[in-house]
């Protein structure tokens, strides 16, 4: 499922408008992306939670040449499923 579609069975589950689905949940987004970026994680209860995780820097080897490379430290986005989504998959 691409985000159009999401977005089109969003507003079919409520009743609403594909216009105003998208609006609600390219704000949803962005509050999730704002909200990692300053560090801090959000906490849906039985869904799941994000986080950004620190990844520490390291050796690499570029894969055309077979150089090594130094990989700089940096953030990444993390999802880990809560117990409600995951029971309700299986």
């Amino acid at each position: 499922m691409n985000k159009q579609e999401f977005i089109a069975a969003v507003a079919e589950k409520t009743g609403v408008t594909q216009a105003e689905s998208a609006r609600v949940i390219n704000a949803t987004l962005d509050v999730i992306t704002e909200t990692l970026k300053k560090g801090d994680e959000i906490v849906l209860t039985g869904f799941g939670k994000f986080e950004a995780k620190k990844r520490a820097a390291r050796d690499g080897i570029n894969p055309l040449t077979k150089t090594a490379i130094k990989i700089p430290a940096c953030k990444v986005p993390a999802f880990k499923a809560g117990k409600g989504l995951k029971d309700a998959i299986n």
